[in-house]
C-alpha cells in the first residue's frame, strides 16, 4: 500500500509540473441588451417585422466549433435580446442559402432533431451551471439544465416558454419567448450573465457559435461570454399549481377461486404538484400522492451474481434539480442518494411466497392454497423539495418525503382473512450544500441524509379471532416478519474541487460516514449481506458481532487530474469503502470493503483532417484491494473512437485482467480465484443524420482454461421515413457460459460445501421505440421490450482450493456414481457410502417477460398537460430446454396480457 501511494503521488504531480498549456487566448464578448421602455412587446410568431426588435443591435460573426474548430461556418446566424420585467424576447436569423433543404424533422420535446438553435444562460454567473432553450427548425421545443461545467445536461427540466419558427427565402427565423420567473437570478442593480447562442446546421453536421470555445477548453458554461444591459430587472417569485386526476383501468388473466384475480379493477386518483419560489433563487417544489403512470417500465434484468440491480430515475419530481443532491463519492453508480429507495417495492414477504411480480399497483398470487394481494410499489403520502442556488455561490437542496405503511391481504380457500405489514411508515431526509469561491474556481459541499422507520406497531391483524378487529395492535396468527429493516440510517459527507490554471487542473475529494441502528436481527443481517459479508469464513478484518444493533463505516476518494489544455487529458486517484459503510437505506452500495487505485490518460484529436472529424485514445488502469490488505484485482484498458469524414463512427477497446479475486461470489465463503480474463470490444455505426441508420457491435471475453466466457451481439437501427414518424428497434443476444457459476452451500460432515457448475446461459432482447409527432405539441409514443434469459447447469463440483492459479485444483467435479437427479432435485453422495449426503434444487431457470407501453401526450397549453397510456405486461417462467424463441412463442404471444388503461390530466396555474 505504501509502494502504491508513493506511485499515485509521483503520477499526479509529474503530470502537473510537466504539462504544456495551449490554451487559446479567447477574447470574450459580449452582447448589451436593452429593455422594451413600454414598446409593444413581440409577437411570438416567428416573423422578426415588429418595430420593437430596433431597439438592439443584431449579434453575429458566428465562428465554427466542430468539427474544425475556429474557422468560418457555412451559413452565418444572428440573434437580437431585448426584455421587460417579465419576460426575455430573443429573436434568431438563421441563414441558409438552400431553405429548401432545412431540415424540420419532427421528435418528441427534447428530441433535437433537424436543424435548430439555443441560447444558454449562465444567470448565475457561477461559471459551472446555465439554462438551455432550444427550438428546431420545425418548432420542437428543447431545454435543459447545464451543470458541471458542460458535462451533464439534464432534460428533464420543463419550463414554461413561447416560441415559434418561420422558413423564408434567406433561411428560417425563430422568436422566443422566456419568463423571468424560469430563470434563477439575484438581486443586483445590472445583471451580468454568462451567454452563449449555439446553432445546429444539420446538412454539414456543424457547430457555430456566438462566442468561441477552443475544443482545449476545459469546460463548456466557463468560456461563455456575457449578458450586460439587464438593468434594474426585478427577481420572480414562481408560484405553479399543479393539480392531477388519474382514471385506471385494469385487466388481467382470471383466476378461479382467488378473490383478487377476478379479472378486472378500476381506480380513481388525484393529488397536486406546486413549485413555490420562496426566493428567486429558491425553489420549494412539493408533491402530493405523486402519480407516475406515464413513466416508461424499467428494461428487464437478471442478475445472478446476487447483487442489486441499478435502474436510472424516472420519475419527473425525483429528475428535476437531481444534480444539485448528486454525491457519487466512488466510482460507477454508489451514491449517497438514490432516489428510486423512496417508493420502492416493499421489502416483506406475505406468507411463505417472495414476491412475484404481477400487474402494476397489485401482486396477487397463490401459494400453499393462500391467495396473496401485495402491493408493488411503496405509496408515497407526499414530498417535498427546496432547492436552488444562490447569487452568492449557494447551492441548497432539502428532500423530505413519507412513504405509508403497506399492507399485503390474505385469504385462503376457506375465506379466512388477515392482513401482514410488508413495508412500514417510513421517512426519508436529504440535506445537500455547495458553497463556491475563489472566483468559482473552488467549491466545498456536504450532505447529509436519514431514514427512519416506524417498526413499533409491526404487528398482523388476524380477522377469524373474536378477540381483535381491523384496528388492532394485537399480534395475529404469524410472526413479525419485518424484523430484517434497519430502524434508523444516517449518513454525512463532505466534498471539495480546486481547478487552477483556467480550470486546466483539478484536485477533488470526498468522504462519507455512514451509521445504521436496529435490532440484533437487522444488524445480523447487514452482517451477512452480500454488500457486506462479515461471514466470510477465510477474513480476519471482520466477524460478524450478533449482538450489535448499530453499524459505522466511511468511504471517499481523492483524485487529480488535468482537464484542459493541448490534447492530453489524465486523471488519478484512489477511493475506498469500509466494510461497515451501509447506504442502501437511501443511497446505493453495491460492494463494501473496498480499496481502488485508477488511472486514466487520454489524447484527443482536436483538428479534423481529410478523413476524421475528430478521435481520441484512452488507457485506463486500476488495482483493487480489500481491507484485509488482501490484493484482489488489476486491470488494463486501451480503447479509442473516431468519427469519420462521412459521419460515419468505429469504437475499439481492449481490457486485459490478470489477476481476478472475489470476496462474493461464494456468498460468505472463502475468496475465490477467476483464470485471467481478456475482453475486446468493437462497435461501430453509420451516420446518425441520415433517415436510416445503424449500430453494429460486438463484445468478446475469454478466460484461461475456458473458465468463463462473454458474448455479446447488439444491432440497433434507427429509422425516419418522414419527418413526423421514427422508430428504432435494437436487439441484443448474449451468451454467458462459466464453469464455476456459484449455486449454494450446503454441508458435508460438518464442513461447508461450496458449490457451483456449469451454466451455459443465453439472454435475448429487443426494445422498440415509435414516435409519431402530429405536431411539436401532440406526440405519440410507443416503447416495448420482449426479454427471455435461460440458464441450464451442468458438471456440477464443489469448491477444493477456491485461490489455485489452476482451475482444475480449484474445483472437484462430481462423477456420475456420485450425483444423480429425480424429482427436479439432484442428489449427492459424495463419499459413495450408498447414502445421499446432501440434495440441490435443480437450478436451472427461463425467465420471460414483455413490457410496453403506448403514450399519447397532449400539451393543450404550456406546462398543462393529458395522458392517454396504454400498458402491457406478461411474466413467466419457461422451460430451460427450450429454445429462446420457443419461450418467447410460448410464454409471451400463447398469454392473455396484463393491461392498464390510464387517463391523466394536469392543468398548471401560474400565478
Amino acid at each position: 500500500m505504501k509502494q502504491l501511494f508513493q506511485f499515485l503521488v509521483f503520477f499526479i504531480f509529474s503530470f502537473f509540473l510537466n504539462a504544456q498549456d495551449s490554451l487559446s487566448v479567447v477574447t470574450k464578448r459580449i452582447y448589451t441588451t436593452k429593455p422594451l421602455n413600454g414598446a409593444e412587446a413581440p409577437a411570438i410568431d416567428g416573423l422578426i417585422n415588429e418595430q420593437s426588435w430596433d431597439l438592439v443591435d443584431w449579434a453575429g460573426d458566428f465562428i465554427e466549433n466542430q468539427p474544425d474548430e475556429n474557422t468560418a461556418p457555412s451559413q452565418q446566424t444572428k440573434f437580437k435580446i431585448l426584455y421587460d420585467q417579465k419576460y426575455l424576447y430573443i429573436a434568431y436569423r438563421c441563414y441558409d442559402t438552400e431553405p429548401d433543404k432545412i431540415e424540420k424533422r419532427l421528435s418528441r420535446r427534447d428530441g433535437f432533431a433537424g436543424d435548430w438553435v439555443e441560447i444558454n444562460l449562465d444567470s448565475y454567473h457561477d461559471k459551472r451551471t446555465g439554462f438551455s432553450f432550444t427550438i428546431t427548425a420545425s418548432g420542437v421545443k428543447g431545454d435543459e439544465f447545464i451543470s458541471n461545467n458542460g458535462n451533464n445536461w439534464d432534460g428533464s427540466w420543463n419550463p414554461i416558454w413561447y416560441t415559434a419558427t418561420n422558413i423564408d427565402d434567406e433561411g428560417w427565423t425563430a422568436e422566443v419567448k422566456i419568463p423571468l420567473s424560469q430563470l434563477k437570478f439575484g438581486k443586483s442593480k445590472e445583471q451580468i450573465w454568462g451567454l452563449q447562442v449555439n446553432r445546429r446546421f444539420f446538412r454539414a453536421e456543424e457547430r457555430s457559435v456566438w462566442q468561441r470555445i477552443p475544443q482545449d477548453a476545459p469546460g463548456w458554461v466557463s468560456e461563455f461570454g456575457e449578458l450586460h444591459g439587464l438593468i434594474d430587472i426585478e427577481p420572480q417569485k414562481q408560484l405553479e399549481i399543479q393539480p392531477f386526476v388519474v382514471t385506471q383501468y385494469d385487466t388481467f388473466p382470471e383466476e378461479e377461486d382467488n378473490p383478487f384475480r377476478d379479472g378486472d379493477e378500476f381506480k380513481l386518483n388525484g393529488g397536486l404538484d406546486a413549485k413555490i419560489g420562496i426566493t428567486n433563487d429558491l425553489t420549494m417544489d412539493l408533491t402530493v400522492n405523486p402519480d407516475f403512470g406515464q413513466v416508461e417500465a424499467d428494461p428487464a434484468a437478471i442478475a445472478l451474481d446476487g447483487f442489486q440491480i441499478f435502474f436510472r430515475e424516472q420519475r419527473p419530481f425525483f429528475v428535476e434539480n437531481k444534480n444539485i443532491f448528486d454525491y457519487r463519492f466512488a466510482n460507477g453508480q454508489d451514491n449517497v442518494f438514490y432516489s428510486r429507495r423512496i417508493g420502492r417495492n416493499p421489502q416483506g414477504s406475505a406468507g411463505s411466497n417472495p414476491f412475484l411480480e404481477g400487474r402494476d399497483g397489485v401482486n396477487s398470487s397463490s401459494v400453499n392454497d393462500e391467495f396473496l394481494d401485495v402491493p408493488v410499489n411503496t405509496t408515497i403520502l407526499g414530498a417535498a423539495k427546496f432547492s436552488g442556488k444562490t447569487k452568492d455561490g449557494w447551492s441548497i437542496g432539502i428532500l423530505e418525503s413519507v412513504t405509508s405503511r403497506e399492507i399485503a391481504k390474505i385469504e385462503d380457500a376457506a375465506g379466512n382473512k388477515r392482513e401482514t405489514i410488508v413495508e412500514p411508515l417510513t421517512n426519508y431526509f436529504v440535506a445537500r450544500a455547495q458553497k463556491d469561491f475563489n472566483e468559482r474556481n473552488t467549491f466545498i459541499g456536504g450532505i447529509f441524509t436519514a431514514t427512519n422507520r416506524n417498526l413499533g406497531d409491526i404487528i398482523n391483524i388476524d380477522y377469524n379471532n373474536p378477540d381483535t378487529d381491523e384496528t388492532s395492535e394485537l399480534v395475529g396468527i404469524r410472526e413479525n416478519n419485518l424484523n430484517f429493516l434497519r430502524k434508523s440510517a444516517y449518513t454525512g459527507g463532505l466534498d471539495f474541487r480546486h481547478n487552477w490554471k483556467e480550470r486546466k487542473y483539478f484536485l477533488e475529494g470526498n468522504i462519507v460516514t455512514s451509521h445504521v441502528e436496529g435490532s440484533k436481527e437487522s444488524i445480523a443481517e447487514t452482517q451477512e449481506s452480500l454488500t457486506h459479508l462479515f461471514n466470510r469464513v477465510d477474513a480476519d478484518h471482520v466477524k460478524v458481532d450478533p449482538d450489535r444493533t448499530s453499524l459505522t463505516g466511511t468511504g471517499g476518494k481523492i483524485l487529480g487530474g488535468k482537464t484542459g489544455g493541448g490534447n492530453w487529458r489524465y486523471e488519478g486517484g484512489v477511493f475506498w469503502r469500509s466494510p461497515e459503510l451501509e447506504l442502501n437505506d437511501i443511497g446505493f452500495l453495491r460492494q463494501a470493503d473496498d480499496i481502488r487505485q485508477f488511472t486514466n490518460v487520454r489524447y484527443l484529436f482536436l483538428k479534423p483532417t481529410k478523413w476524421y472529424r475528430r478521435g481520441d485514445i484512452n488507457f485506463n488502469q486500476f488495482t483493487t484491494f480489500d481491507f484485509e490488505g488482501n490484493y484482489n484485482r488489476i486491470q488494463y484498458g486501451l480503447s479509442g473512437n473516431i468519427s469519420y469524414i462521412n459521419n460515419w463512427w468505429t469504437e475499439i477497446e481492449y481490457i486485459h485482467k490478470p489477476r481476478i479475486f472475489t470476496n462474493t461470489i461464494l456468498r460468505g465463503g472463502p475468496r475465490f480465484r477467476f483464470n485471467e480474463e481478456n475482453i475486446a470490444v468493437l462497435f461501430f455505426g453509420s451516420d446518425r443524420r441520415k433517415k436510416f441508420s445503424f449500430t453494429m457491435g460486438h463484445v468478446n471475453s475469454w478466460a484461461q482454461q475456458n473458465n468463463f466466457a462473454f458474448q455479446r451481439y447488439v444491432l440497433r437501427f434507427n429509422y425516419q421515413p418522414f419527418n413526423a414518424f421514427s422508430l428504432s428497434l435494437n436487439p441484443e443476444f448474449e451468451i454467458n457460459p462459466n464453469k464455476t457459476q456459484y449455486v449454494t452451500e450446503t454441508d458435508f460432515n460438518g464442513t461447508p460445501r461450496y458449490i457451483t457448475a456449469r451454466i451455459d446461459q443465453q439472454t435475448l432482447s429487443a426494445s422498440i421505440r415509435l414516435n409519431y409527432n402530429i405536431n411539436p405539441n401532440l406526440t405519440i409514443q410507443y416503447y416495448g421490450q420482449p426479454f427471455i434469459s435461460r440458464g441450464t447447469y451442468t458438471d456440477f463440483n464443489y469448491v477444493n482450493d477456491p485461490i489455485s492459479k489452476d482451475l482444475d485444483n480449484r474445483i472437484t467435479l462430481f462423477n456420475n456414481n456420485q450425483i444423480s437427479f429425480a424429482d427436479d432435485q439432484y442428489s449427492i453422495d459424495e463419499d459413495l457410502d450408498g447414502s445421499v449426503d446432501y440434495t440441490i434444487d435443480n437450478p436451472d431457470f427461463a425467465f420471460v417477460q414483455f413490457r410496453s407501453n403506448l403514450v399519447l401526450r397532449w400539451e393543450y397549453i404550456p406546462g398543462s398537460e393529458i395522458f392517454l397510456v396504454w400498458s402491457q405486461g406478461v411474466t413467466g417462467s419457461g422451460d430451460p430446454k427450450d429454445h429462446l424463441f420457443r419461450g418467447l412463442d410460448n410464454q409471451i404471444l400463447d398469454q392473455q396480457p396484463e393491461n392498464t388503461f390510464l387517463i391523466k390530466a394536469t392543468y398548471r396555474f401560474v400565478l
